[in-house]
């Protein structure tokens, strides 16, 4: 959890999880972007256990400078992976600062496969 403010009043803490849905949020209005890329451990949640994780393919790290965002995609085919990489980056880090008042560091891009036309037909 983050400690944001200690004020008078009391102490503001925002809680990983909800850091990680804002950027899967940020992420899917991204065109380009085919879905976020589940592990091992979203796909043994959502099939053996029936949680459905809304941050599936988003890892957060702390430590005392700010937070490190790794964010697991599948791109959609003849996207200029580059180019949406840096807009997902950029996008992340406005959005999740803007949100938390946080400081991001790194909005780290993992780009896990292609969706090849006609493939969501078969999912």
């Amino acid at each position: 959890m983050a400690n944001l403010q200690n004020e008078d009043l009391g102490t503001i803490k925002i809680s990983d999880d909800v850091i990680m849905v804002c950027t899967a949020n940020a992420v899917s209005k991204i065109p380009g972007v085919s879905e976020l890329a589940g592990g091992l451990t979203e796909s043994i949640s959502k099939n053996i256990l029936g949680i459905d994780s809304s941050s599936k393919g988003v890892k957060l790290s702390r430590n005392d400078n700010g937070i490190v965002l790794d964010i697991y995609i599948i791109v959609e085919y003849k996207v200029k992976i580059p180019q949406l990489a840096w807009e997902i980056q950029s996008s992340v880090k406005k959005e999740i600062e803007s949100i938390t008042d946080l400081n991001v560091l790194e909005v780290n891009i993992h780009v896990q496969g292609v969706n090849l036309p006609g493939e969501e037909d078969k999912r």
